[in-house]
């Protein structure tokens, strides 16, 4: 994400978004379930372990933290999230004493180094402003051997939505994500990459308020420096509503469609 979007923005948005977010968040459970099944196999030798701690990075309501719970119920879990409203929702809906709940930054983890064996981080990093010190910091909290299991979005997310925008103004309407190609450069060298993979998914809806609704309600809208501020008229929202028509399929619905990243990565052994 550029470093033109304000971090506490970015928490204020997500903090207000906690009471909404799971009934708009098809696309984020449909992501991290994908991520789940990419990554688990990568992290099978290493949660055998005991004493084995692993980190939600960018947590939000906690769907994600119950999941990797089930999974290995035996670990140590460490719930980070930006957004301190999302955190408090986290706590009291799937809230364990055997959690550690952590209001921080990503690119500065408040975690001793080596300390954490598995890193998962489900559509969050693309709200980091500096990507080379997220990597650092994922790099200096993972044990030798520890995985990160990443996903994020690409530039193609919301495509429709953008270029229906662009007819209309020259305002940065949707937030704008980083390329695969960026984000690699970026990558720690203490780290390996063991899997990248780039997928596409595809939300459909009957109306264009739904989709608007859905990322108003996960607290994903657009925080681009170059935005559109204020009220937009009515006229320029009515030549948006009648661009986004183009795109209705045949069974009628309207697409969303979103380029998605997945990362396994491994920070590597000493000697």
């Amino acid at each position: 994400m550029s470093s033109q979007i304000s971090k506490l923005r970015v928490a204020d948005s997500f903090s207000k978004a906690a009471n909404s977010y799971d009934g708009s968040a098809q696309l984020q459970r449909d992501v991290g379930h994908q991520l789940l099944d990419f990554g688990l196999p990568h992290a099978a030798s290493i949660m055998q372990h005991e004493n084995v701690n692993m980190m939600d990075l960018g947590s939000g309501t906690g769907y994600f933290s119950q999941k990797l719970t089930e999974h290995y119920p035996q670990a140590n879990l460490y719930c980070l999230d930006i957004a301190q409203g999302m955190l408090e929702h986290a706590r009291a809906l799937r809230g364990s004493e055997s959690i550690k709940w952590l209001c921080a930054d990503a690119e500065a983890l408040p975690l001793a180094s080596q300390s954490i064996d598995f890193i998962f981080s489900s559509l969050a990093i693309q709200w980091c402003e500096n990507l080379n010190q997220l990597f650092s910091e994922i790099a200096r909290a993972l044990k030798p051997g520890g995985i990160a299991l990443l996903s994020t979005l690409g530039p193609g997310s919301l495509q429709e939505l953008r270029d229906s925008w662009a007819m209309v103004d020259g305002k940065v309407h949707v937030n704008q994500f980083e390329p695969l190609s960026d984000i690699m450069t970026r990558i720690d060298p203490r780290l390996s990459v063991e899997l990248c993979e780039k997928k596409s998914h595809k939300l459909e809806y009957n109306k264009l308020q739904q989709l608007t609704t859905d990322i108003k309600n996960i607290g994903a809208h657009n925080m681009n420096a170059g935005e559109a501020k204020g009220l937009t008229g009515r006229v320029k929202v009515k030549q948006f509503k009648q661009n986004y028509e183009v795109y209705r399929q045949e069974n009628g619905k309207l697409p969303a469609s979103y380029e998605v990243y997945y990362l396994c990565l491994r920070k590597e052994k000493e000697g």
